[in-house]
């Protein structure tokens, strides 16, 4: 079951652009709480205490708002331009036991068997969508990829998820994959280029048959 963290809050009872800003200059996170049949409700919370804990991976947490002890999952997290600065979170209501859609982190282990050949990973995809109970939510899923051969590909239903995961995201979307590094394809197009053109140059030789035909006629 993943570790369920307390965090202070409060409503909040401003809304709009200039407010929040006003909050984060502040070291403040507008965020807002939904679901579960109740209002939503805008509340901020510490900004450097939310971000430590999503790094220690923590989706769930316990927070007290006017005497009401809510579960929240996290559900959205809103960037600033650059990608680099949480400016926003939306918290949805749960039970501990209800099965939700979530969105989980992968990690790769192991080495490919085709990187042996000359290959190189490429990461496609670094989280799927699968559903599960709330306590159930891991941090990251765990992907083996020893057998990855060179010029394959792991699809997300490949992937061994825990017996009561469904998969939400595409069965057929590519996950990771082993290929050969693009400088050496690269290389093998232009030899097959220099192939061609050696090629087109020995088919010129009907011209020479031509020019014996019209001497042939000269000569008559």
């Amino acid at each position: 079951m993943p570790e369920t963290v307390a965090l202070k809050a409060s409503v909040r009872e401003k809304s709009g652009t200039r407010n929040s800003v006003a909050l984060r200059e502040q070291g403040k996170l507008p965020a807002v709480v939904y679901g579960h049949g109740k209002d939503t409700v805008s509340i901020t919370l510490n900004t450097n205490e939310f971000v430590d804990s999503l790094h220690h991976g923590n989706r769930i947490f316990d927070v007290d708002l006017a005497g009401a002890k809510d579960t929240l999952l996290v559900k959205d997290i809103q960037y600033d331009y650059l990608g680099d600065t949480v400016i926003h979170a939306d918290l949805m209501r749960v039970d501990l036991n209800e099965r939700v859609k979530v969105e989980v982190m992968i990690k790769l282990a192991g080495t490919a068997a085709g990187t042996h050949m000359g290959g190189i990973i490429e990461e496609i995809m670094n989280r799927i969508e699968v559903e599960c109970a709330v306590r159930d939510i891991p941090e990251f899923l765990l992907v083996d990829i020893k057998g990855l051969e060179l010029d394959k590909t792991l699809r997300a239903e490949e992937i061994e998820l825990p017996e009561s995961f469904v998969l939400v995201t595409n069965p057929n979307a590519g996950v990771v994959g082993c290929h050969e590094p693009k400088a050496v394809i690269a290389e093998e197009e232009a030899a097959e280029g220099v192939e061609g053109e050696e090629v087109v140059e020995g088919a010129a030789e009907p011209e020479v048959i031509t020019e014996k035909k019209e001497e042939e006629g000269s000569s008559k």
